[in-house]
């Protein structure tokens, strides 16, 4: 292993060549008044084909599945031709600029505001330039297949570094992208961050991976999480049996934990963004959590892909139908390693899918649709805002706790059919082989992406029954039922108990305390005893059987004074009248996962046996 800081801008080991006769499209940005929160974008078109240029800013984003339109933070755009004329511009939406008149080369310049530091958007201010390439530059249709070149200029006064999957240029704050598709998945910070850097000799290619850490913690926290990213690092290849081919033989976690942060981390092909306002000494964990869950993704939905959304599409949503293995496989993996790694105890990790089975098994959003309708969904609640109200609390599930969920059933049902000879890992590293590994034919492409049959396949082909594939699918992905947790999780020595067992449960109320009344604040569950009684969003509560009420905790003693299968009386205003109702108490529905210890019992010798070919290093228990 070697680390240290790196004091000269980052640069990966391997150039791409431009794309012979092709001349590539520049982009020069330039920062004139950071502490405004806007940056300057320059871009040059040349060698252009006769006819109109579509210029294009995205309406989505790799890794987001929404519509976010960028267009809506660009201003003071300028279009001229190569010698300075002003060309015509016709506007038919907010996003496009479609150029007529050009003689083959055209200048365009525009101001882009960003005020947000997450993966998706942009973050410009006096301390660095947070950068989605989505969110910040235009491009032109017809183009994609073009190289590119990106030149950072510096704000005043400053010596920011870059941090960045992009490949190097003529200098280091020059970079190159072989493709659009590339580029647009290329995320950068331009800062004075602190650089750590490792390299993983015993595993095939040896890359070189590099933290490039923007905060306000010590050297030494971040040394400490440096060496916590590396045990990550080295877990999750053992997965997969090797690291993905990075282009320049590199991986980028690019890390922004500033107050001012969004939480957040966001998946690229050679790199991963993490935000958060935490700092490493306040959640350490956490932060790890989201480092492990963004690294899976560099073999899961970087390279293992599904169809539907490859190649990505800026100009609409993506919808795809399997992002509970995209994605909610990845949420299963992430405290996985965690756990394999030694950074978290055996009850953490088992709180972690206590929570999984809780939201599965207790959600009405299951009754609607099932995991797989629940990933078509997410293009209407990935990151999207709404000003009309929803019912999504009744509605949707999301697609990590469900794909979560089901990972760990099938992680569980697999090993328990073969005696812990086949798991979880099989599956993906069959996964991997087959659409992951034959890689693409340019950086940025998969060549190889899978579909729902695929999935299905690969499940018959590794279990070696083609009949519980069939059986798996047609039941937890496309249907709606949900594994037996409790019968799986006893073979590993973990129980599943009621979380308030013998207490009475009215459902999931959120009571917010208004001017002397507890006022319901969310959707009532779907066939919860409130929502027999007619109590909805809203309502403010008046009285519980017979006491009068004037706040939340009011209302929760009223409720644990009673048992299951009380009927009470409800009386709840709603919009200036006034309505009673009964409460048909049923019990808590909630669990949680305990392992035996906890209940001051030892597992037995093959409990022992099964959880550590499960939870511990796959090192020591290879392929």
């Amino acid at each position: 292993m070697a680390r240290g800081i790196l004091r000269i801008a980052l640069v990966l080991l391997w150039v791409p060549a431009l794309a012979l006769g092709q001349a590539p499209v520049s982009y020069r940005l330039s920062f004139p008044e950071p502490e405004h929160r806007w940056m300057q974008v320059h871009i040059r078109f040349d060698d252009l084909p006769p006819g109109p240029l579509e210029l294009r800013m995205s309406r989505s984003s790799p890794g987001r599945y929404a519509i976010h339109d960028f267009a809506k933070n660009v201003y003071d755009v300028r279009l001229v031709d190569g010698h300075g004329a002003a060309l015509s511009v016709i506007r038919s939406n907010p996003h496009e600029w479609n150029v007529i008149g050009h003689t083959g080369s055209i200048d365009v310049t525009y101001r882009i505001f960003g005020d947000r530091v997450d993966g998706t958007y942009l973050a410009i201010d006096s301390t660095h330039a947070h950068i989605n390439m989505p969110a910040l530059l235009m491009w032109a249709r017809g183009l994609e297949a073009r190289p590119v070149t990106v030149r950072f200029e510096p704000a005043p006064g400053t010596s920011w570094r870059v941090a960045t999957q992009l490949f190097p240029g003529a200098d280091s704050l020059t970079f190159t992208a072989p493709n659009f598709q590339y580029l647009m998945d290329s995320p950068a910070e331009f800062s004075g961050f602190t650089l750590r850097t490792f390299t993983v000799p015993d595993g095939p290619g040896a890359p070189v991976f590099r933290l490039a850490v923007h905060h306000a913690g010590t050297d030494a926290e971040l040394e400490a999480f440096t060496a916590d990213v590396e045990r990550i690092v080295r877990e999750a290849r053992r997965v997969f049996g090797e690291y993905p081919p990075f282009e320049g033989n590199t991986y980028t976690f690019i890390a922004d934990y500033l107050p001012w942060a969004a939480g957040d981390g966001m998946e690229h092909r050679n790199s991963t963004v993490l935000t958060s306002a935490s700092s490493i000494r306040s959640n350490r964990l956490g932060l790890l959590d989201t480092v492990s869950h963004e690294f899976f993704h560099a073999w899961n939905a970087e390279r293992i892909r599904p169809r539907a959304l490859e190649p990505f599409n800026f100009d609409e949503a993506n919808v795809s139908g399997e992002l509970w293995l995209a994605e909610g496989f990845t949420s299963y993996y992430g405290p996985l390693i965690l756990q394999r790694a030694g950074l978290t105890q055996v009850s953490d990790f088992a709180a972690e899918m206590g929570d999984v089975i809780n939201t599965v098994r207790t959600s009405p959003g299951r009754q609607v649709r099932s995991a797989e309708d629940m990933s078509r969904f997410a293009s209407l609640v990935d990151g999207a805002e709404h000003v009309d109200r929803t019912n999504f609390d009744n509605t949707y599930i999301s697609y990590y706790t469900w794909g979560a969920a089901i990972a760990l059933g099938l992680d569980l049902t697999l090993r328990g059919r073969s005696n812990g000879q086949v798991t979880l890992d099989h599956y993906m590293r069959a996964l991997w082989e087959k659409h992951g590994r034959p890689g693409g034919r340019a950086p940025g492409y998969v060549d190889n992406p899978y579909t729902m049959a695929d999935l299905e396949a690969a499940l018959a082909s590794v279990s070696g029954d083609a009949a519980f594939a069939d059986d798996f699918f047609a039941r937890y992905i496309q249907g709606r039922e949900v594994v037996d947790y409790e019968r799986l999780l006893a073979r590993a020595g973990f129980v599943l108990r009621p979380v308030s067992p013998g207490q009475a449960f009215a459902g999931q109320l959120q009571l917010q305390d208004v001017q002397g009344r507890p006022r319901v604040t969310s959707a009532v569950p779907f066939g919860s005893p409130a929502y027999a009684a007619g109590i909805e969003r809203d309502d403010v509560i008046v009285a519980v059987a017979g006491r009068p009420v004037s706040a939340a905790g009011d209302v929760e003693a009223a409720l644990g004074e009673r048992k299951p299968g009380d009927a009470i009386p409800i009386v709840f205003e709603r919009r200036g009248q006034r309505t009673t109702g009964t409460l048909q108490l049923v019990a808590d529905p909630r669990v949680e996962v305990v392992p035996v210890e906890q209940l001051v019992r030892q597992p037995t010798a093959e409990q022992r046996r099964f959880r550590g070919g499960w939870l511990s290093s796959t090192s020591r228990n290879s392929f």
